[in-house]
């Protein structure tokens, strides 16, 4: 194996070794956007089908209990578009429909969600 291969395939090996479950930071951030998502009174849109916040916080935490499992996010943003932001069976986005607005998909909603958890978390 040439020495550029060889190190580019340990440092994929040992960057999948450290993943697995979600950083406590990362961690903190992925609970408080469910719990926006839950709380916000909006619906979530997946496969054509409309749910509650809370319907869509449980199908959201056992997609990211999958993605941890296959060590396949270590951010939130991989979450969100990993995750979040489309079936993984069909490929269609998911949508969030908030007090009667226009649809927009879950991956812009969300995003601007942990936008504002950032900006409120402390300095």
């Amino acid at each position: 194996m040439r020495p550029t291969l060889l190190a580019a395939s340990f440092a994929l090996i040992s960057s999948l070794a450290q993943a697995g479950p979600l950083p406590p930071p990362a961690r903190a951030e992925v609970d408080a956007l469910l719990t926006a998502l839950e709380r916000s009174g909006c619906e979530f849109n997946r496969n054509g089908s409309w749910h509650s916040g809370g319907e869509a916080k449980t199908h959201l935490l056992r997609k990211l209990a999958y993605l941890e499992d296959k060590n396949a996010v270590t951010t939130t943003e991989q979450f969100i578009d990993r995750g979040a932001a489309k079936s993984s069976s069909t490929g269609k986005p998911y949508l969030v429909r908030c007090a009667g607005a226009a649809p927009v998909e879950s991956k812009q909603w969300l995003a601007a969600r942990l936008a504002a958890v950032r900006a409120a978390a402390p300095k």
